[in-house]
């Protein structure tokens, strides 16, 4: 280039190569809110029944005899409390007139940022805590028991854990030392829930012990029996369906779920109820600031435990 040459360091006017959009790989997949079925509740206190069939027997009578009767086994009352949550975006006057990359209305591309916040925050209350119920006043939120303070009757834990007791929402796990995540403690487990009549269809699990089931010995024998020019040149590092002695489970890996626990359970037995759907609502402005609140108020129903398992207490690193 000779001296005279007009070049990009000298001149004046040169606009701004900004790209027309934003990226962002945070987190945002809820699977166990997505995959569990929808119920309404009514109050702030949301009930359901549960109920057993008696224990099967070797049931035989006498010709011609008289019929007997026993007193029938009552239901099960249940109950969790609603919790709600909630974001808000605010934005100015002069911030919204301005031309912006990558989106529209700023208000319109924060409320639906925020929407996908509040979602994650939900996953993370429902399979991501060990929390129990809380009534809540009017200086204390309520709060909905998280799946771990149901999970009692088919469990694996660590020395020193204990199961919820009651089964009632009211009291969380204790969490025992942590042990190696291995085929015989989910074997275990998926035994437990079928002999209580369960059909577990469902594990999720964080992403340690989603490696961990990769390298257990059922999985090696069926990809060692693959033998195709294709399978030559794959390498299968991960395991999707673990199929056990019943039925076919589906693995699904979880951001917001506690890394120490691997539930096993059947989605149908689990329910996400709302008081209120997920609403975007005006909030009184401020000065020159627009202002919006995202709300809803959910709790979760447990069908019935009995259908759903925990290898808890698990290593994580």
């Amino acid at each position: 280039m000779t001296a005279t040459s007009t070049d990009t360091y000298d001149q004046v006017g040169i606009r701004e190569d900004l790209v027309n959009a934003i990226y962002n790989v945070d987190p945002v997949e809820t699977p166990f809110l997505t995959m569990a079925p929808k119920a309404k509740a009514k109050g702030t206190l949301h009930e359901w029944q549960t109920d057993t069939y008696d224990a099967a027997t070797d049931n035989k009578a006498i010709e011609g005899a008289d019929a007997t009767f026993a007193a029938a086994n009552p239901t099960v009352r249940l109950t969790n409390i609603t919790q709600i949550a909630t974001k808000t975006a605010q934005i100015s006057g002069s911030l919204e007139a301005t031309d912006r990359a990558g989106r529209g209305r700023e208000m319109n591309y924060q409320m639906l940022k925020q929407g996908k916040v509040i979602k994650t925050d939900m996953e993370t209350t429902l399979v991501g805590t060990n929390k129990a119920k809380v009534v809540g006043n009017s200086t204390t939120a309520r709060e909905t028991a998280s799946i771990l303070a149901w999970i009692a009757t088919n469990t694996s834990v660590g020395a020193t854990g204990t199961d919820p007791s009651p089964i009632d929402g009211t009291d969380p796990r204790n969490d025992g030392t942590q042990r190696a995540f291995t085929e015989g403690l989910l074997e275990t487990v998926i035994d437990s829930i079928w002999n209580s009549g369960g059909n577990p269809d469902t594990i999720l699990l964080g992403s340690f012990n989603k490696r961990a089931m990769n390298a257990f010995v059922g999985r090696a024998a069926s990809v060692a029996s693959v033998d195709t020019p294709a399978a030559a040149k794959t390498i299968i590092s991960s395991v999707d369906i673990y199929e056990s002695d019943y039925n076919k489970l589906k693995i699904v890996p979880d951001r917001f779920s506690r890394a120490r626990d691997v539930i096993v359970y059947q989605k149908s037995m689990w329910a996400v109820a709302f008081l209120r759907n997920m609403q975007p609502l005006d909030i009184a402005r401020i000065g020159d600031a627009e202002r919006k609140q995202i709300i809803t108020e959910y709790t979760l129903e447990a069908r019935n435990e009995k259908s759903s398992g925990l290898v808890a207490d698990l290593t994580t690193s």
